[in-house]
């Protein structure tokens, strides 16, 4: 049976099995370090570059999607990968294995936390991994902008998001600013009055800003618990940062549950376990509530994903026929690939720092490019190099 798929694959059926999305899933879940952007240019390499289950087309209006609805955009794209490579089984595996490596060592992490009160270190993993993650988003950002650069204006907008990105401007309102943008020019000929400008303003502000009243308390109840994360999990568009003010408003200053360092202890646990930044929630719902606080945290915050991706995975073959919906993905995805180049060169700053980052950064980046290594070795190897670099006495 050959891998190759169509250009649009079916998103019901599916031409894999459920065994390999699996594995795929618990692979990625266990070396996925960097973030989502890294883990996005990880994924892009698995099943576009070397398993050829999707085109890059297909790879990118899944990512446009996956910016369109809020949630986990790295954990979403897996779901999708899921479910056009085996159906509805698929949806469910792949998310639940790229889930799962992360969930389980957040956990004996957060017990650690409990036990003895402090986070075991992981600076030299994260000093030879970070120079890696940049090589390897830096080549998924120039496979992806060959496909999604479709003439001057689109590349001018992409260029544009990054510019106004650094610059300070809101994430969100640049990609739905970028997409609506772009379809508005180019359907402006179909444009039979106000009426059709008045309908894309929700579009540009359709940010949610509402959320769950959730009463203070002071003792943790385990479903409270479960509905503040079922909420962050069914509102929250952005970045690690924009997670981090909603856990601070709903449990250190409306519940008083935790507090600013237990909070800031939980996003760094995030941070340096591979998978999604999201199993943050693991953390705190085990130094909550224990294991069953841990369970239901965690099932909070990623079960709307599952929802979303498989409400709108059959969608997208539709929304590129469209002129009007297809020219908003293509908006979303240059807007999507600017403010990857804009976390790209952020992360850069802080992971190429001496000599040896930039000898890994170079290295990683000549072996992804001439010699398509996988991603996944080239990410232990930064990180076993900076323990023999850390033994050696450096």
């Amino acid at each position: 049976m050959s891998e190759t798929v169509s250009e649009q694959p079916a998103t019901t059926g599916g031409s894999g099995t459920v065994s390999e999305v699996a594995l795929l899933a618990l692979k990625l879940g266990c070396t996925a370090f960097g973030g989502p952007a890294a883990h996005i240019a990880m994924l892009r390499d698995e099943v576009v570059t070397r398993r050829k289950w999707i085109t890059d087309a297909h790879f990118l209006d899944m990512l446009g999607a996956t910016n369109l609805i809020p949630g986990p955009n790295s954990t979403e794209m897996v779901i999708h990968v899921g479910q056009v490579r085996a159906g509805w089984r698929g949806l469910i595996v792949g998310g639940v294995c790229f889930i799962l490596p992360a969930f389980l060592i957040v956990l004996a992490l957060a017990w650690a936390y409990v036990q003895y009160g402090t986070t075991p270190t992981a600076e030299w993993l994260l000093y030879g991994i970070k120079p890696v993650i940049i090589a390897v988003v830096v080549q998924a950002l120039w496979g992806l902008s060959r496909t999604a650069v479709k003439g001057w204006f689109l590349a001018v907008v992409g260029l544009a998001t990054l510019a106004l990105y650094l610059l300070g401007v809101n994430e969100i309102a640049l990609l739905f600013g970028g997409g609506a943008l772009v379809m508005l020019v180019k359907n402006w000929c179909r444009l039979p009055g106000r009426g059709a400008a008045a309908a894309v303003l929700p579009l540009i502000g359709g940010v949610p800003a509402w959320g769950l009243a959730l009463q203070a308390t002071s003792s943790v109840s385990l479903v409270q618990l479960f509905l503040i994360f079922l909420k962050i999990g069914a509102v929250l568009y952005g970045s690690g940062y924009v997670l981090l003010a909603f856990l601070r408003n709903d449990l250190v200053i409306r519940t008083g549950w935790l507090t600013n360092q237990q909070l800031l202890d939980a996003i760094a646990i995030g941070q340096f376990t591979p998978g999604p930044v999201f199993t943050t929630a693991t953390f705190i719902g085990y130094v909550l509530g224990g294991l069953p606080g841990a369970v239901l945290a965690t099932l909070g915050i990623f079960l709307p994903s599952f929802v979303f991706v498989a409400a709108v995975n059959p969608l997208i073959p539709r929304l590129r026929a469209s002129s009007w919906m297809g020219a908003l993905l293509d908006g979303v995805n240059v807007a999507a690939l600017g403010l990857m180049a804009g976390v790209t060169w952020e992360l850069g700053r802080a992971a190429i720092v001496d000599w040896l980052t930039v000898l890994l950064a170079i290295l990683a980046a000549v072996l992804l490019l001439r010699f398509k290594i996988n991603s996944a070795w080239l990410v232990l190897g930064g990180g076993l190099v900076a323990l023999a670099y850390r033994m050696l006495g450096g």
